[in-house]
């Protein structure tokens, strides 16, 4: 398998199209947590409008050769952000536990991603981040430097951290289907 650094350029664009993560090293401030907490809390309407008007077919296309089709990044978003949204409890009620990772990969080829239709990983979406956004706007500085220990990466991940993660993580994924439909020329869509 090839990392980044070893792929070609153009297919590191189609699977970083905003670029990878950086893990900020200092803490948040106030202002630059509300940023993030507001990218999370637009995150599925962006996905709504990204999705807008994608066939059956549309939605099995693979925004890259090899890649995730759009239907499986749709579903591996609240997939993921559920996962995080337990992480983040989990640092608030616990001493730094310890995540327990999931095979997302395998997770994108269960029965349910291909049966299940597009509107309810939305409106899972909307409640699972409705719920987020709320706890997060509520935490207090000392609660930002909570962590987690994440055994397959070794590190500890702050909260202030994770946040920056994960509104990355919904920028990554809405870019993969905008860059997918504006290549393809799939109709006229709003980006956020």
């Amino acid at each position: 398998m090839s990392t980044p650094e070893t792929q070609p350029a153009a297919e590191q664009d189609l699977r970083y199209p905003i670029g990878h993560y950086q893990l900020p090293e200092q803490p948040l401030t106030a202002e630059q947590r509300h940023g993030y907490i507001q990218q999370l809390m637009a995150l599925p309407t962006e996905l709504r409008m990204a999705l807008d008007g994608l066939s059956g077919e549309q939605f099995d296309t693979p925004y890259r050769p090899g890649g995730w089709t759009v239907r499986q990044v749709l579903h591996h978003l609240p997939d993921s952000h559920v996962n995080s949204y337990t992480r983040f409890r989990l640092a608030l009620t616990e001493d730094n536990p310890t995540i327990r990772p999931y095979n997302e990969a395998a997770w994108a080829q269960l029965p349910d991603v291909t049966i299940v239709p597009p509107d309810v990983s939305l409106i899972l979406l909307d409640a699972l981040h409705a719920r987020w956004v709320v706890l997060l706007s509520q935490l207090t500085d000392e609660q930002w430097q909570r962590t987690w220990y994440h055994p397959a990466t070794e590190q500890t991940i702050r909260l202030d951290q994770a946040l920056v993660l994960y509104a990355w993580h919904g920028r990554h994924h809405i870019a993969h289907i905008t860059s997918l439909r504006k290549r393809m020329g799939w109709g006229n869509f709003q980006q956020g």
